[in-house]
């Protein structure tokens, strides 16, 4: 328990002053709401004593009373005021930067690090863990050290006034202790099975969401949601035992609290019967024993919560403490862009997909990649976007090793249009300026008009302030596919890699997207994964990949002049391009 109340003041980091300041402001809170409670009960048992005696009460005191009642309220808010001005941004200023961190860690990651991990862990995560924190980091630690704290206060006045009664407050108080390392402990244990539990319901709903198409067109919905109820069942039985685990401990931590505040009255009116302490006195600690552990009850809470939080927190460890891609990258700086592989080995887990595969693509030049399916081609496109480093071999751009890189360096100067476009549940205007977010609109809408797009857009409700759905979800493929074109066009990159850009597209929207590319690739080193002859025949270059391995490297001419894969290639692509539904 504590170990991850001090994790969780290490992770305030330059926050620390205002978070320790914080707890000094909950001191003095404290010490002015036993202030009020000790003043009560002066007031009252001199009225009854007066009343006892038949001796006239002085009722100008209660007035007085009352003034400094309302003085020592305005101060107790006064003090929580300011905690609450300290402590309370601390965690979103905290969670607004670890979620960015975790962005950036992400962006970093070899892609191989999201073959073993599962997007539902990772959304948990950055959502719930972070929200965790967000939520409840600063507070459990305000209620923790809170409660102690206030504990600390009437402890004092009670040692200073009648040991026996402070006696009484502490062992109970030890008591409440070793039921709260209990929960923690507890906590702890079982944390890592709740958000595992968290993490499978998360995967098994976006799972879900995502093949909802597919589950919809066979009329499988009762089959697809069964993972989802079995994750929800899961979730519940975990969750419940867990709960119905802490309740020993909390009843523990709850009697010996109540028999302390019990005991603590009894030994005071013991005390005053026997003559050892005045009723004025026995009175005031009768109400200290309603209000001496009020700040320890809410602890359980905390306990329970420490052991959530702490798992969070490690979660979000593991995820930055994944070897970036680019640990030792640097910002290099280039002057020309062509690119070479030399002598390049690269496989997933233990499948070899490439196999010593050597190449250059000379600068501003286009060069088309052909081959089977499988055999290797956008694993080339994702090796020069430094989304996996070669396990053999190099590549270089512009010279430069891709090593010596950061992930943002290189990346910059590399433009990507992909098969399946993502764009953002965002505007049309978010989503271009996504190449380049410092354009200015005339810059933006001339981007747009060079891909095509401008006219669709413009004809859309709000035009270039119009909401897509998530993932372009309200756009064809082929308006979708010209908006990601615009957008690489803004960004103006020296490389442009298209893997299959042009391979869904239907026959009405091809040729605008052909202009399009032949916008953005004009003067540009072009790297095209393409199955379509009219692309592959202009490329100054075609590499055939079959199995891994570059097996045949020319012009569209001289590779359909002589046996091999590349002419097998061209007659099947004739041969399918000219195929009929038979009558």
């Amino acid at each position: 328990m504590f170990k991850t109340v001090k994790r969780i003041i290490d992770w305030c980091g330059e926050f620390k002053g205002k978070l320790y300041l914080g707890f000094v402001m909950t001191f003095f809170s404290h010490i002015f709401t036993v202030l009020p409670l000790g003043l009560a009960a002066y007031t009252v048992g001199k009225l009854i004593e007066a009343q006892k005696s038949g001796m006239a009460f002085d009722t100008s005191w209660i007035w007085e009373s009352v003034l400094i009642q309302i003085v020592l309220a305005f101060f107790r808010f006064l003090f929580d005021y300011f905690r609450a001005r300290l402590q309370e941004p601390i965690s979103y200023q905290l969670t607004a930067r670890d979620r960015l961190a975790v962005g950036d860690a992400l962006k970093r990651v070899s892609l191989g690090y999201f073959g073993q991990i599962s997007t539902g862990s990772i959304l948990n995560s950055v959502t719930t863990g972070l929200s965790t924190l967000e939520t409840m980091g600063i507070r459990m630690i305000d209620n923790f050290v809170g409660g102690y704290l206030n504990f600390a206060v009437v402890f004092v006045a009670l040692a200073i006034c009648s040991p026996v009664t402070a006696l009484i407050a502490l062992v109970a108080a030890l008591l409440s202790l070793c039921c709260m390392l209990i929960i923690s402990h507890f906590s702890r244990t079982n944390a890592p099975v709740e958000a595992q539990a968290n993490r499978d319901l998360t995967g098994a709903v976006i799972e879900y969401a995502r093949g909802l198409a597919v589950v919809k067109s066979f009329g499988k919905s009762g089959a697809a949601m069964e993972s989802v109820a079995k994750a929800a069942h899961d979730s519940k039985k975990i969750h419940l035992k867990i709960e119905w685990g802490y309740l020993p401990a909390n009843a523990g931590h709850l009697l010996a609290l109540k028999c302390g505040s019990v005991g603590l009255a009894l030994a005071a009116a013991l005390q005053c019967l026997h003559g050892t302490m005045d009723f004025s006195m026995m009175l005031m600690f009768v109400f200290f024993s309603l209000s001496i552990f009020a700040g320890l009850e809410p602890i359980s809470d905390s306990a329970h919560t420490l052991g959530v939080i702490d798992d969070a927190m490690n979660q979000l460890d593991a995820l930055r403490a994944h070897n970036y891609i680019d640990a030792d990258g640097k910002d290099v700086k280039l002057d020309r862009y062509d690119i070479e592989f030399k002598n390049v080995s690269f496989g997933y887990d233990t499948r070899t997909v490439l196999k010593n595969v050597s190449f250059q693509i000379p600068e501003k030049s286009a060069t088309a990649i052909v081959g089977p399916s499988g055999s290797g081609k956008t694993t080339i496109c994702s090796l020069i976007a430094r989304f996996y480093d070669p396990q053999v071999g190099s590549i270089t751009v512009g010279g430069h090793d891709l090593r010596e890189f950061t992930c943002d360096s290189l990346l910059k100067n590399i433009s990507m249009v992909f098969q399946n476009v993502y764009l953002f549940h965002d505007t049309v205007r978010a989503n271009i300026l996504f190449g380049r977010p410092d354009a200015t609109e005339a810059e933006m809408i001339e981007a747009a008009k060079k891909a095509r797009c401008h006219d669709f857009i413009m004809a859309l409700p709000q035009g270039y302030d119009t909401v897509i759905g998530e993932g372009g979800g309200t756009l064809s493929g082929g308006e979708k596919q010209r908006i990601s074109i615009a957008r690489a066009i803004l960004k103006n990159a020296p490389i442009i890699i298209l893997d299959e850009a042009t391979a869904s597209i239907d026959p009405e929207n091809e040729h605008l997207i052909q202009q399009a590319l032949s916008e953005l690739t004009r003067g540009k080193t072009v790297i095209t994964i393409a199955h379509r002859l009219a692309t592959i025949e202009q490329a100054n270059q075609i590499l055939v990949i079959d199995d891994g391995r570059l097996v045949q490297q020319g012009t569209h001419t001289e590779l359909a002049a002589i046996p091999g894969k590349y002419k097998e290639f061209i007659d099947i692509r004739k041969r399918s391009e000219g195929w009929n539904i038979a009558e």
